[in-house]
């Protein structure tokens, strides 16, 4: 399009005010026109043209500030009498002036006609006219990205949308050329899981990526089997999944097989089996779960043998040795009070209690099961790169010993497995263009250095990972309720950030000022976020959000943006033209079957007044097509 396209439709938009005085390249004067001054503005994005380096320019930023000032009022003989008389007809709204302030977020130059980023580089006049964004302003000056546009929501407290771009980690068009890591950060309740499921569709677009979601909750394997979770957005990922043919795999523990010898002797010492004969807990309990590792690996029982009956008595028979106990118990009185315990014992129990339960975790016989390395080959190999999410969810119906240490641990396992796979491949100099998605990422990164060995270990590798994964073609998006009980390593890792309502408080506060930096005006905005449950009913719910960081065309040059993320999924699904596909099918479908009886000139008419009435009322299942297009059939003959 043409740049008098776009400075037409600039000249049309609403006008809201001039740049005023002072003003500087990082943060705009704004004086409010009086036809604005009743307009909700703070959030509103805005734009003026100017002329820099002989050639149009395009800025665009929100306003984080509405000043009110007159200073008259500031008087104080007129204070005196205002106090007596309530207000001074002269003076009181009359001489108030409205006064905004603006970042410019983006700026656009017009070369013959194509638009490409640049800077403000000066100061444009007082005067020069700020108007306000709609969506046919942002749709012509994006229009050659507008493949690469993704929607989350509208513009803050606004109606345009606003324009983000989730790129995958190769080369290309639509490539960012390298892996980058993202965070999003928020109270319970702020909206920052249906987010992160919005994110992670955008990314399953691109059929060449790989989407690993380590899920310790099991919310997203619930979303992407189809069979939901409680929440008044119920956003349809499996269907979504489907209509974007991305092969999508939810593997739970009762499909995960453990393979390693030291995952073994961990869990056996986190389980009650030492514990039950007799062991404190600690270097002692390691010790006799090292020997029996050991000792069980040289009478040549395997990993995926050790939940039969047979394996067990081989183990109860180790301990019983002599030679073995003076390995984990020095002295003849310990020695002497193990025996005891473990001669009252019951085997039997033992096996079915403790014993089975945690080495059917190794007991590839199971049905449908996959090792780690198994799924980590999937991800990385498959020509058509799958979503895989591992559901790590304790659940009591799998008979398998599960607890929070054994899902660390196997937490480990994998970021082990990503790191030495992401080496192979770096060696191999491929880029493995691969999204890992972790949910409560302070609960396994704490800033605190935790209690728990194993999980010193998981926070260890997970900072490491962070570190080293980027070059690999491996980028991380992070979820958690706080910012500053995260590692700070981690933090400051991240590319991208959302940070939705419950940080403007405190140590999370300061935690904020600390990544967002000197923008005071962006942080004002961001305490001014509402809490969605605070709301008077479901449908009044906002949920904000400040974003920083290379995550909108109108953002590159740093500055926060702030959006209302979508409460409706129909309006995600839609701006997003998820379906369309399908909704193309069927609505030819419709036509077809409507118009089959008609004449040409009735068709005609007909498609005419279809194509703009029938989007939205097609159902999503054959009986709801069906029964539309019975109805629209029946309506048309009776017209007709």
């Amino acid at each position: 399009m043409s740049d008098q396209k776009l400075s037409q439709l600039v000249d049309q938009a609403e006008r809201i005010g001039v740049i005023g005085s002072p003003s500087s390249t990082t943060e705009l004067a704004l004086d409010i026109l009086a036809t604005a001054v009743d307009k909700k503005l703070v959030g509103e994005l805005a734009i003026f043209d100017y002329i820099q380096d002989g050639l149009d320019h395009y800025a665009l930023g929100q306003i984080t500030e509405v000043a009110l000032k007159n200073i008259w009022h500031e008087d104080p003989t007129m204070r005196s009498l205002i106090r007596q008389r309530g207000k001074v007809d002269a003076v009181s709204e009359r001489q108030d002036t409205h006064q905004g302030e603006m970042i410019v977020s983006a700026v656009f130059s017009d070369k013959n006609g194509n638009y490409r980023p640049s800077n403000l580089g000066t100061v444009p006049a007082t005067g020069t006219p700020i108007q306000q964004v709609n969506d046919d302003v942002l749709d012509v000056l994006l229009n050659p990205y507008k493949e690469q546009i993704f929607y989350l929501g509208h513009v803050y407290g606004s109606k345009p949308k606003l324009p983000l771009w989730f790129k995958h980690f190769d080369i290309g068009a639509d490539g960012a050329g390298e892996a980058y890591h993202l965070g999003i950060f928020g109270k319970t309740g702020s909206g920052k899981s249906v987010l992160a499921k919005m994110i992670m569709l955008a990314y399953a677009r691109y059929e060449k990526m790989g989407i690993l979601v380590i899920d310790p909750q099991g919310e997203f394997s619930q979303d992407a089997s189809g069979t939901g979770v409680l929440g008044n957005f119920q956003l349809p990922v499996k269907e979504v999944l489907d209509s974007l043919n991305k092969t999508t795999k939810v593997i739970g523990v009762q499909n995960l097989i453990l393979d390693r010898w030291d995952l073994f002797a961990q869990i056996l010492c986190e389980s009650t089996f030492f514990e039950n004969l007799s062991f404190s807990k600690g270097e002692n309990r390691e010790i006799a779960a090292n020997i029996l590792n050991e000792n069980l690996r040289k009478k040549k029982v395997t990993l995926t043998n050790l939940h039969k009956r047979e394996s067990f008595d081989e183990a109860w028979s180790i301990l019983k040795e002599d030679d073995i106990q003076k390995i984990f118990y020095r002295s003849t009185a310990s020695r002497d009070r193990f025996n005891s315990v473990y001669e009252k014992a019951n085997p039997d129990e033992f096996y079915n209690n403790i014993w089975s339960p945690i080495t059917r975790l190794f007991d590839k016989t199971r049905t449908d099961v996959q090792t780690v390395d198994s799924i980590l080959h999937s991800l990385f190999n498959d020509q058509k790169k799958p979503l895989i999410i591992v559901d790590l969810a304790v659940k009591s119906e799998t008979n398998l010993f599960w607890n929070e240490t054994i899902q660390a641990l196997v937490i480990k396992r994998l970021l082990e497995g990503i790191r030495s796979s992401a080496e192979r491949a770096y060696s191999k100099k491929e880029n493995l263009n691969t999204l890992v998605l972790m949910d409560e990422a302070h609960r396994l990164a704490p800033a605190e250095s935790p209690d728990n060995d194993t999980m010193k270990q998981v926070r260890s590798i997970f900072i490491d990972s962070v570190r080293t994964t980027r070059k690999y073609g491996v980028g991380w998006m992070f979820i958690s309720q706080t910012l500053s009980s995260l590692h700070r390593e981690i933090s400051q890792q991240l590319r991208i950030y959302f940070f939705g309502f419950g940080l403007s408080m405190g140590t999370e506060f300061r935690a904020l000022q600390d990544l967002v930096g000197s923008r005071s005006k962006a942080l004002e905005l961001y305490q001014l976020f509402r809490d969605p449950q605070s709301s008077f009913d479901i449908a009044s719910r906002e949920y904000a959000f400040m974003t920083i960081g290379p995550v909108s065309p109108l953002s590159f040059a740093g500055t926060p943006l702030f959006l209302n993320a979508f409460t409706n999924p129909n309006n995600f699904l839609k701006e997003n033209q998820i379906f369309a596909q399908q909704q193309s099918a069927v609505e030819s479908k419709a036509i077809t079957s409507v118009t089959s009886e008609l004449s040409h000139d009735q068709k005609k008419e007909l498609i005419r007044e279809m194509r703009g009435s029938m989007k939205g009322t097609w159902g999503s299942t054959v009986e709801e097509i069906d029964a539309y297009l019975a109805s629209e059939r029946e309506a048309w003959n009776r017209k007709f």
